[in-house]
């Protein structure tokens, strides 16, 4: 399971074809996040939860 900007979710999903992983399980926040503050990252892990939840516990 991988956790990235949205901003390369196109690289990411190529990246794990490429890899042999076309079932991997991947879950993109908003970009950006280089810059994003404290509380702006926690909105954006908090937004993204559920989805994060489901990729680590769904068969």
């Amino acid at each position: 399971m991988s956790i990235a900007s949205e901003e390369f979710e196109s690289a990411a999903q190529t990246q794990a074809k490429a890899l042999g992983m076309n079932d991997a399980r991947c879950v993109f926040v908003a970009h950006p996040i280089q810059d994003a503050t404290d509380d702006e990252m926690r909105a954006k892990a908090d937004a993204v939860i559920e989805q994060v939840i489901a990729a680590l516990t769904e068969p």
